[in-house]
């Protein structure tokens, strides 16, 4: 299974306000590379999500904003298989691309892991990552977005594994446009 997760952290309600982007690459069923970085997001930090994960203004002031990481950013997850914890970040990866004019990423296909989570195990009570990651054994650092996209990544093998299904199954079953905006 080859596949790419990507979850971002926010400085504001405002889905494009990305101030942190972690990508987690899977190549034939393993971990192969984590990338992540800080993202000046040009916009103001609410109390709220700082309380959350903890990024404040300060620790971006050198960081690189949206354009200058995308292209870091396009080279990890073009012509990929893309999944992510909820349609959150893959519609805060949208916003920040339009905001900057720039296009979005080609990629194979898109997969909602909590989507699939929850098609895997219906009888669990919640399919948050954190409450997956404790159920599985999984240790990872909640809203910190490198360790969010690896353990996401683990959530869809551990489903694939469970459902015995391919990435091509669960992507015929599972997938999202990447239009929409409904979830």
């Amino acid at each position: 299974m080859d596949f790419v997760v990507i979850d971002v952290e926010t400085a504001n309600p405002n889905a494009r306000s990305i101030c942190q982007i972690g990508i987690a690459s899977f190549r034939s069923g393993r971990l192969s590379g984590l990338w992540g970085s800080l993202v000046d997001p040009e916009d103001s930090f609410s109390a709220f999500n700082q309380s959350i994960h903890g990024i404040r203004p300060e620790h971006v002031v050198d960081a690189p904003n949206w354009m200058q990481v995308q292209r870091e950013i396009r080279t990890r997850v073009e012509r990929r298989t893309l999944a992510s914890h909820t349609y959150f970040d893959l519609r805060a990866v949208k916003g920040a691309n339009e905001r900057y004019g720039l296009d979005s990423f080609p990629c194979v296909g898109w997969l909602d892991t909590c989507k699939i989570a929850r098609a895997a195990w219906p009888h669990l009570t919640s399919h948050k990552l954190t409450a997956l990651a404790r159920v599985f054994g999984i240790s990872y650092q909640a809203h910190n977005a490198t360790d969010d996209a690896r353990c996401a990544g683990e959530i869809l093998l551990l489903a694939a594994h469970a459902t015995g299904h391919t990435l091509e199954k669960l992507l015929g079953e599972n997938r999202s446009p990447v239009t929409d905006k409904s979830r």
